[in-house]
């Protein structure tokens, strides 16, 4: 499965998580980033609004640092996915591997979402 990562590191410096996926495919994630696209109920609008595939919008959303854009922990969830915990105490989404994927903001995976 090409969506499988084969190492997750954050760095709380430079305020970014990195995904080396199975593919050979390095995703560079900015906390802020994340923080826009998690997949919870609450942040995406309810349960109406949940997708399997990241809002377009998360490219475009600046949010300042704050507690709510520190990542404070990330933690296993099962083998499918990670669920982020930030400074904020905020931790109700869990990013898939598919989801986490779909939200690579590097050229070559947003080239095909501006066509």
């Amino acid at each position: 499965m090409k969506e499988k990562p084969l190492n997750i590191t954050a760095n709380r410096a430079r305020l970014d998580m990195t995904i080396t996926w199975g593919d050979g495919h390095t995703s560079l994630y900015p906390f802020s980033l994340l923080r826009a696209a998690c997949p919870c109920a609450q942040c995406r609008g309810g349960h109406e609004k949940m997708s399997p595939e990241p809002d377009p919008e998360i490219f475009s959303v600046q949010l300042e640092e704050t507690p709510a854009t520190r990542l404070a922990n990330i933690k296993p969830t099962g083998a499918y996915g990670i669920t982020l915990v930030w400074e904020d105490g905020h931790d109700y989404g869990i990013y898939n591997w598919h989801y986490l994927r779909a939200a690579c903001p590097c050229p070559i995976c947003r080239a095909p979402q501006r066509k």
